[in-house]
């Protein structure tokens, strides 16, 4: 059945509604970022770039590095971004523009987030590289899909011991790509269990003139464990990532440098030569796929 033309929205041009991408625009290797500023500090390494393509927050470069072909794509911050830009994606890939239609064959994408975060334990080291294996989402994005994916067990356990408010969504626990995953992992690439929140301040129990509602949340989180499992670090968009991926079919991995640490904190004293590093890691790492 084709898809309605209010369902699947294109632009004049043909191309994506809110990416503004047409699926040949798109490479198969996609590393996400939350701000647009950073797309060209990406493709800068870049040996060729193919297109520049933006539209509000989502700006886009696709090019070859090392011979792999790469699209840098911008989210901007929040899970609610990622919903929009995932479905695009996926859709570029997946469905024909031309009938409207999914395709019989599906096409997977590995997909890399180079994003920063907050480390929530004491140890560990301001400008590391953390690699999220998995996702708890404090947003409510997974809920709005039929799917049976989220670590219940996990869920349980933490809505329990963070004591979290029956006002809250219920978290959601999903893990990254585990062969992705080790791709990326090398002796300098810590692993961590990372909460993504739907905000900065309070959602993450910072005060500047608002008191955040559970005002233990901080050292609660820090104190959780679960099977082996810490808390390790904060940020805003990996759960989304990773259930977006697991339910449209493609592998994704989630990198952070960690530029904050709230446990004693600290913050980076060159939070973008941290960036930079990571961003430089990245690439090196894709280049080997």
């Amino acid at each position: 059945m084709a898809l309605s033309e209010s369902e699947l929205i294109l632009n004049k041009d043909g191309s994506i509604y809110h990416l503004n991408l047409r699926p040949e625009q798109l490479a198969p290797i996609i590393i996400t970022v939350g701000d647009p500023e950073r797309v060209p500090e990406i493709s800068k390494y870049f040996d060729a770039i193919e297109c520049k393509v933006g539209k509000r927050e989502f700006h886009t470069h696709t090019g070859t590095f090392k011979g792999k072909r790469i699209s840098v794509v911008s989210t901007g911050i929040g899970t609610d971004n990622i919903d929009i830009v995932f479905n695009e994606l996926d859709a570029l890939v997946n469905i024909d523009f031309d009938t409207r239609q999914v395709k019989e064959k599906l096409t997977s994408l590995d997909i890399i987030r180079v994003g920063t975060t907050g480390a929530v334990q004491p140890n560990t080291p301001i400008d590391s590289f953390l690699l999220s294996q998995r996702g708890i989402g404090f947003d409510s994005l997974l809920h709005w899909y039929e799917n049976d994916i989220s670590d219940k067990k996990f869920t349980d356990a933490l809505v329990k011991e963070l004591n979290l408010s029956e006002n809250m969504s219920k978290p959601y626990i999903v893990s990254c790509d585990r062969d992705l995953a080790r791709q990326f992992q090398t002796i300098e690439m810590l692993n961590g269990t990372t909460i993504t929140n739907v905000g900065f301040y309070g959602p993450q129990s910072r005060s500047l003139r608002l008191a955040p509602s559970n005002k233990e949340l901080k050292q609660l989180i820090s104190n959780f464990n679960y099977d082996g499992h810490q808390i390790t670090n904060l940020e805003m968009e990996t759960s989304g990532i990773y259930a977006m991926s697991h339910l449209l079919g493609h592998r994704a991995i989630s990198l952070n440098s960690v530029v904050a640490n709230r446990a004693t904190g600290q913050f980076s004293s060159d939070p973008e030569e941290a960036v930079e590093k990571l961003i430089r890691f990245t690439l090196e790492r894709i280049a080997t796929l």
